[in-house]
């Protein structure tokens, strides 16, 4: 029987119990309309694996405390905010199955609620000296921003190596889940070679999220996003850029015009699919996902044994074996 996150949650469930509520009074604005806004946000918040990932690391390196509740929401703070900002870049209408802030309230009110999240976290770690802990998210927030913008001028032109395809999703996923685990080994007053251990791992991991999610688009399931999204919006994943490389040069032609001229179509995009999935793309993909995963995993076992560790290595497989 596979686990659920509850099952995971276990050894810190009272602490992500705490942390629910100290979060939702964090959200709390004088002024009505955000008040509205944010009270909408909290109440569709997703399965919450940032926060899971600060306090188990924190768990595995020390005594969950003070600073790790404020590096955990500092995270979340930060990432909703770039969700909000998302969806607007996107011009996206729903977030997990909800309608997204700026599908609501227009583009003008989402990008000011994602200013205020933002500056939020940034008031929260100054006025408590966690100096460190917002060197850290803030690294974060900058290589996010840097991931977003690179893929942007790739997706012009189609040009993307496996290389750069990497060094995007270490920007654009991993570099968030890096900071969680970072976050968590530093809220507990580790040195600074612990830190890193944990940001690396966090970095393996965040990495194998990432082509998890761009699996999904060759995928039948119901994942929370169109099938061939991906492809639709011009973007170069994993398993396309192999089967290009594996193309001839006039098949690599044909696919490329598709992408660049025709993916609005449903047949060509089913053409993409087919084409990504005969050549080999999904298992190639698949093979260089469970390698992070077991990269991680050894990674981890560096750590001192405790249920937060067993927690945490499920919470590694939890990320790789999810439907959506």
């Amino acid at each position: 029987m596979s686990l659920t996150v509850a099952d995971i949650q276990a050894p810190i469930a009272v602490e992500m119990e705490l942390f629910e509520q100290k979060f939702r009074g964090l959200m709390k604005s004088d002024v009505m309309l955000l008040d509205q806004i944010t009270k909408y946000i909290v109440k569709r918040k997703g399965k919450q694996l940032r926060p899971m990932f600060v306090f188990l690391m924190a768990g595995v390196c020390g005594q969950i405390n003070e600073s790790t509740y404020r590096g955990a929401s500092l995270i979340e703070l930060c990432h909703t905010a770039s969700l909000v900002h998302d969806d607007v870049v996107d011009e996206s209408n729903y977030r997990r199955g909800f309608f997204s802030i700026n599908a609501l309230w227009k583009n003008k009110v989402a990008v000011l609620v994602g200013d205020y999240l933002l500056t939020r976290g940034l008031f929260l770690a100054v006025d408590n000296n966690e100096h460190d802990l917002l060197r850290i998210v803030t690294m974060a927030v900058r290589e996010l921003s840097e991931g977003e913008l690179l893929q942007i001028e790739k997706a012009r032109r189609l040009d993307i190596t496996e290389a750069v395809y990497y060094e995007i999703i270490r920007q654009k996923t991993a570099s968030l889940i890096a900071a969680c685990c970072a976050v968590g080994a530093q809220s507990v007053g580790v040195d600074k070679t612990m830190v890193e251990q944990a940001r690396i791992f966090g970095e393996k991991v965040g990495i194998a999220f990432q082509i998890k999610d761009d699996l999904f688009d060759y995928g039948t399931a119901e994942v929370g996003k169109p099938l061939g999204i991906d492809i639709k919006e011009k973007k170069m994943t994993l398993p396309l850029i192999y089967a290009l490389n594996k193309a001839g040069f006039l098949e690599k032609r044909r696919i490329i015009n598709i992408i660049k001229n025709e993916s609005e179509k449903p047949k060509k995009v089913d053409e993409v699919i087919s084409f990504v999935k005969n050549s080999g793309g999904i298992e190639y993909a698949t093979q260089a996902m469970n390698q992070y995963v077991t990269e991680a995993q050894a990674l981890l076992n560096a750590f001192p044994d405790s249920t937060y560790r067993q927690s945490l290595h499920q919470l590694v497989q939890y990320t790789i074996d999810r439907s959506k």
